[in-house]
């Protein structure tokens, strides 16, 4: 659905220009590389909309995200791939709810329920991401009937979350239907299904495994994720009983926790042969939001913490910009990381090639691609 409108352009482009009509040549390829990377820009943007919503400047932060994470990979050098997309979703998502939490009103909900639908529709995985708003909606109307002469209680209430229940279902129905027709039931496709071990096994290997941890892949995401520690002290919103920050907070924690729960449980976590653990480049805005608060409590400890987060920022960019380099001319092995022979080339290797590899990229591209016999 959210490619629809650039493969129409790209249909369009196909039968003006002779080229086949089949779903597969390069108009349609091309209108979805681009369609990916607007998604992928929208979803940094939305990222920095929706930490603002939390009175926090992020706008370092998403350029820092975008840049030292594989959303840069999966927005241009592999757009076919979903996670752009999913990245986007997700973003409006979170953004949709922090907007929605201030009142909870039914117009709200019913925006929250369809963009939950949206980002359910993209990947099933990402349906997760509703334990966020949903533990923050249950809290809320918790605090409101123990302070129900306070007016805490949601202006929504059931019938709010009724509204967003039914906005979920009517916007998820295409899915439904498209769901009966493939699989001749509603869920993913059996092959997707036997992949998972709900035990989540996996869990810890997939974070901090050296050949396929996300931690080790991304080390900027460890950083982020970190900073949602600081979100309390450092968001600024009105007061609750709890407190409206650390409520926000340990939402965007749980909706991590998922994640992780959720790829440590697929059989195939390794993800071998992709860049990265793209799985959770889902996470985009929750890591920009805690990025921009740790950066937030750095400013506010002092000018030498903060420089020190730019520092180790720009060295975890400069990392994955190695990698995406490595990967893509065959400078590393696809199937897997290997720490120490990867920064060796990152220091070493690469710098002394980068005269010819920008010569090459910018007047002889074609020689990075080898045809297979």
């Amino acid at each position: 659905m959210l490619w629809a409108p650039f493969y129409a352009i790209g249909d369009l482009v196909a039968r003006t220009t002779g080229a086949p009509v089949d779903g597969f040549s390069r108009p349609y390829i091309a209108a979805v590389a681009y369609g990916s990377a607007l998604y992928g820009f929208l979803a940094v943007a939305l990222a920095i909309l929706a930490a603002r919503r939390l009175d926090l400047d992020a706008f370092g932060a998403g350029l820092a995200l975008w840049l030292g994470t594989p959303l840069l990979f999966y927005m241009y050098i592999a757009p076919p791939f979903s996670h752009a997309c999913s990245a986007f979703t997700v973003a409006l998502f979170i953004w949709v709810w922090l907007r929605v939490r201030e009142r909870w009103s039914p117009r709200g909900l019913i925006a929250l329920g369809a963009a939950g639908a949206l980002m359910a529709m993209v990947r099933e995985q990402d349906a997760f991401f509703v334990i966020g708003p949903a533990l923050d909606y249950a809290w809320t109307v918790w605090q409101g009937a123990r302070r129900e002469a306070r007016g805490a209680a949601p202006e929504g209430g059931w019938i709010g979350m009724m509204a967003a229940a039914i906005a979920f279902i009517a916007v998820f129905t295409p899915q439904v239907a498209t769901y009966l027709v493939l699989n001749g039931h509603i869920g993913p496709h059996a092959s997707v299904a036997r992949k998972m071990n709900w035990a989540a096994p996996h869990a810890l290997q997939v974070l901090f495994s050296p050949e396929h941890g996300f931690f080790i892949w991304t080390p900027l995401a460890l950083i982020a994720l970190a900073g949602l520690a600081f979100l309390p002290a450092e968001a600024t919103l009105a007061a609750s009983p709890l407190g409206v920050k650390k409520q926000a907070a340990l939402c965007l924690a749980a909706m991590v926790l998922l994640q992780i729960y959720v790829g440590g449980s697929v059989e195939s976590w390794t993800v071998a042969g992709a860049f990265g653990q793209r799985r959770f480049i889902a996470l985009t805005a929750v890591m920009v939001i805690g990025y921009a608060a740790l950066a937030a409590a750095a400013r506010r400890r002092s000018p030498r913490a903060h420089t020190a987060l730019v520092a180790v920022t720009v060295l975890c960019v400069y990392w994955n910009l190695a990698l995406t380099a490595e990967f893509a001319i065959g400078l590393m092995d696809r199937q897997k990381l290997e720490p120490r022979k990867n920064a060796y080339d990152a220091f070493v290797t690469l710098p002394a090639q980068a005269p010819s590899l920008l010569y090459r990229y910018l007047f002889d591209r074609g020689s990075f691609y080898q045809r297979r016999p």
